[in-house]
């Protein structure tokens, strides 16, 4: 089964996964809990769903096409060629809990390299709520299908040709941690009044799509970690699919194995954007890059995307 027939199949899996999801979001059974994370212990909304949501999905992807592992069960040696699912939890937790439409179920697909770097190939970001999908396939585009009563429109999207940060529109993304939370509303304290308008919404995975789709000229989050990379790979995948750019504030690569200060852009508001994120990055010692600069890293990335 080629990449697109396999996403075709993965975004069915992931809107019948939404629907139990939807249904079980007007459960009054959402509770907030304490869950430790890095050591310290933060609070977390939650309920049976993420448990339910992955059993599911987990089983029909196999059906689909089985792999040898899942990421979260990553160990030992990785060939060339060797391919993982990732399934996430639902993404946008607290707009669950709290009945709000911003909230995702995703899935990605990894690859291994010839040089036995594992990197996302696929993607599917679907938001139950908003009956909108995003999905994406390594060479393939990325599609957005939109559902209005009985009709569906499936289209390709491109992000925003906007250039400058006068008048663009930016998101960003907080963290469950007080000075991780603090840099980001210290960088967005350093960009006011440069932007028309920046954006509070989330979550992750539909903050990256509608970069990629032009809702936004770019989004930043300081310190993504380990539990959300199911989230930024699947959004991952259609950001490059659409041509955006995806990189650390610093202008390096995401690392798919650590946290990540990330950034997307439309490609074009870098070099005015990347100065203030770089002022603000977890690793000021890396000097910021140019526009060309970073598209030459990215370009260093085999064999994934140019």
């Amino acid at each position: 089964m080629d990449l697109r027939q396999l996403a075709s199949k993965v975004e069915e899996v992931c809107r019948t996964a939404g629907n139990h999801a939807l249904r079980e979001q007007l459960n009054p059974s959402v509770t907030k809990t304490s869950r430790e994370r890095g050591g310290i212990s933060v609070g977390h909304y939650a309920s049976d769903i993420d448990s339910h949501l992955q059993q599911y999905v987990m089983g029909a992807l196999n059906e689909i096409e089985p792999h040898k592992s899942y990421w979260d069960e990553l160990a030992g040696e990785v060939r060339p060629g060797d391919r993982f699912w990732c399934v996430g939890n639902v993404d946008g937790s607290i707009n669950f809990a709290r009945n709000l439409s911003e909230w995702t179920v995703t899935v990605s697909l990894f690859e291994a390299n010839d040089m036995g770097e594992i990197y996302p190939i696929l993607g599917v970001v679907h938001a139950p709520a908003l009956d909108l999908t995003y999905m994406a396939a390594r060479g393939q585009g990325a599609i957005r299908v939109r559902r209005l009563l009985t009709t569906e429109k499936r289209e390709r999207v491109i992000p925003s040709t906007w250039p400058h940060l006068s008048d663009s529109v930016l998101c960003f993304g907080m963290s469950y941690f007080r000075n991780e939370s603090r840099r980001a509303l210290a960088t967005v304290n350093d960009l006011t009044g440069k932007p028309a308008d920046i954006k509070r919404i989330g979550p992750v995975s539909l903050d990256l799509c509608k970069v990629a789709d032009g809702t936004y000229d770019a989004y930043f989050e300081p310190s993504l970690h380990s539990w959300d990379i199911p989230a930024v790979a699947a959004g991952a995948i259609v950001l490059w699919e659409a041509q955006g750019h995806l990189s650390r504030w610093d202008g390096s690569l995401i690392n798919w194995h650590e946290a990540n200060d990330i950034v997307a852009t439309n490609a074009v508001i870098d070099d005015e954007l990347m100065p203030y994120l770089a002022a603000r990055s977890d690793n000021p010692t890396v000097s910021n890059p140019s526009n060309d600069e970073r598209i030459a890293r990215t370009q260093e990335m085999p064999p994934i995307y140019e």
